[in-house]
């Protein structure tokens, strides 16, 4: 058996999120494991690992996912796998990249970080219509050193349950490694926010609380302060999806695989 590394990319709008559900909803993992198994012929369904599981609506230009097949199998099609992938899968999802992955290589558990980025329109007149999928609307005028201040306050390994929906026995400590914003057109900005990992839905409730700072309404330590209170405030929503593209998932050397792995798989305790 190898480990195969997919490269991939898709539009989040018509998906009920990556993971396969049980409701049988169309789910970016499903749509591509069938694809995967049907071109393989493969007896045991093809089974995806991802980097991030992305929830529904959100996008990804950056995500990566394995799975493990028989050598020979392997060999026999990777000449001429992306091309048929590209014929299978619907147009909203596109693997660009597929080889296999070295020992010790797991698209989840290796990954040293995740990098998203969500764009927010802040234009009176409201989105560009041919953007309206990828950028949410934001009625009030936001200042860029406003945002920017406000997250510096936010970086470091934190409790991040205030803005996480929290699973039973799951953590939520976080380490928030970058957090800035960029003004990239006249009626645009970008959030990037790149972490160790992230809990469910914690960007979009981050930038949430983070762009009521930017117009405002709160001071720039807000968010800051509601980090600390550990709890759901109930003045920050978690934003839409459609903003939200998870653009890069960063991973060690080959020689460090292993090593990031058993680092990964550890309990969460602040100040360890």
């Amino acid at each position: 058996m190898i480990r195969v590394r997919l490269d991939l990319a898709y539009d989040g709008t018509e998906f009920a999120g990556w993971a396969r559900q049980r409701s049988g909803v169309r789910t970016v993992q499903q749509v591509l494991e069938e694809a995967l198994t049907a071109i393989l012929r493969v007896a045991e369904p093809v089974q995806l690992t991802v980097a991030g599981r992305t929830d529904s609506g959100v996008h990804a230009s950056g995500q990566v996912a394995h799975f493990d097949l028989p050598e020979g199998v392997w060999h026999a099609h990777r000449e001429k796998l992306l091309r048929r992938l590209a014929g299978k899968l619907p147009m909203d999802v596109r693997v660009y990249r597929a080889e296999q992955a070295p020992e010790g290589f797991d698209a989840r558990f290796a990954a040293t970080s995740r990098r998203y980025v969500y764009r927010v329109c802040d234009s009176r007149e409201g989105t560009l219509p041919t953007r309206r999928g990828f950028v949410l609307w934001h009625n009030r005028e936001l200042d860029v050193d406003l945002l920017n201040e406000a997250s510096r306050l936010m970086l470091g390994e934190h409790d991040f349950a205030a803005y996480c929906k929290k699973r039973e026995g799951a953590t939520t400590i976080r380490r928030l490694l970058d957090v800035h914003w960029d003004r990239t057109r006249p009626d645009e900005v970008e959030a990037t926010v790149e972490a160790d990992a992230f809990c469910h839905s914690m960007v979009r409730a981050l930038v949430a609380a983070l762009l009521m700072a930017g117009d405002g309404r709160c001071a720039p330590d807000f968010p800051a302060q509601v980090l600390a209170g550990k709890e759901r405030h109930p003045s920050v929503n978690v934003l839409p999806p459609h903003g939200l593209t998870l653009e890069e998932v960063r991973y060690p050397s080959e020689t460090e695989l292993a090593a990031r792995v058993t680092e990964t798989r550890r309990v969460r305790t602040l100040g360890c």
